[in-house]
Order: C-alpha cells, then structure tokens, then sequence
C-alpha cells in the first residue's frame, strides 16, 4: 500500500483522542459505516497504544495511524500496536530520523520555512502543517507552497466543515486532519450515530475536490 497515496484519495483523516480502550471498535465501525477508512490516535492518552493494537487488529484493511508521537518510546509503542503512519506535532529531529530508521511514514508538524527545511534535509516531502488555522490556513499554505514546490502538506488544527472545502481546493494539501466529526465529547458519549452522520458530510465534502 503506498500510504501518502490512500490518505490523499481520502482527503481527510479523522483524529482521535481515545480516553477507554472500550470505545475503539465502535469508532472504527462509525468511520468505516461512514466511508472513512482511516484513523489517526493521538498518544494524548494512556489507552492510545492498545486502541491502536485493538482496532489495528479487528480491521486490518483499516488505515490505522498515531498522533501526538513525542518519543522514541511511543514511537515503538506505535508501531507494535500495527500502525501504519506515524504524526507528530512539531519537527523533532531526533525523532523523525528514529521513525524511518523503522520504516514507517512520518509527518511531521511544521509551521514556518525553516521547519520545512529541516524536513527536506531529512527526505520529507509531505508535511503537517499546525495548528493551520492559527498560523494563517491556507493562505500560509500557499505562500509557502509557492517557494518550496516539492512539499505537499497535511494541515491540522482549527478545521472544521465551514472551512475544510477551502484547504481541500488547495492543490499544496494532501489531506486535511480533522477532529469535528470525532469529537472527544462525542466519543465519551457514545453518540456514534451522529458521528456516522458528521463522517458521511465530511466524506461527501471530499467527493467535491477528490
């Protein structure tokens, strides 16, 4: 599977904060029912690691990937749980070469031209770019894109359903990660049919650019 590929047919992907392991499967079915075949679990929890493993494992066509990776440890921890990709919310050097070292995909975050240089020296053609609303959507994508032509770019951060149309017309974006449709107040309420019914907009929204 080329993975950059898979996530760039899917034009957004969904990340998630799981508190309880208990709550994986269900989310996974909600994405898959919804057309969405991919997830991003962000190691803001203790539970990341086994809903990586359980979902990883219940659905293995499933694009499974983790967020929020700060470490070597959670690097490892990441990749036995059977993901696929691994995100990071800034560019550590550090940890972006341990990463590949494995060979798995890395997207780093970056937010200003240095940082993106920094992912070039490294071999990284695709990139995070967070938080994206803050530092400018994409207006800063463009602008940035202009000078570094062979970087494509994954925004995070800020997006949502009123503004997702806007980055996905953008030929410098990838994919879009997004939590709106996977809230963490939805999930703990296990309010799994309106996130089916959030994922199908988002999915139907892809479909206008993809």
């Amino acid at each position: 599977m080329d993975i950059l590929k898979e996530i760039e047919k899917l034009g957004i992907l969904p990340v998630l904060v799981i508190d309880d392991v208990k709550d994986a499967l269900p989310l996974a079915k909600s994405l898959k029912e919804a057309g969405l075949n991919a997830a991003e679990i962000t190691f803001r929890t203790e539970a990341a690691r086994e809903a990586i493993e359980v979902i990883s494992k219940s659905y293995p066509d499933m694009l499974v990937g983790a967020g929020t990776v700060l470490t070597k440890e959670q690097v490892d921890d990441a990749i036995s749980g059977g993901a696929k990709f691994i995100v990071s919310p800034g560019l550590n050097e550090e940890i972006v070469k341990y990463a590949l070292s494995k060979n798995i995909l890395m997207i780093p975050g970056v937010a200003t031209p240095s940082e993106m240089e920094k992912g070039l020296s490294l071999g990284l053609k695709v990139l995070k770019f967070f938080p994206a609303e803050i530092n400018g959507g994409v207006k800063a994508i463009n602008a940035m894109g202009a000078a570094y032509t062979h970087v494509r770019f994954m925004p995070t951060g800020g997006i949502n359903k009123e503004n997702i149309g806007n980055y996905l017309s953008c030929n410098k974006v990838l994919a879009c990660g997004a939590s709106y449709m996977v809230s963490k107040d939805l999930i703990k309420q296990g309010k799994f049919d309106e996130i089916v019914s959030l994922t199908m907009e988002a999915v139907k929204e892809v479909k206008k650019y993809r």
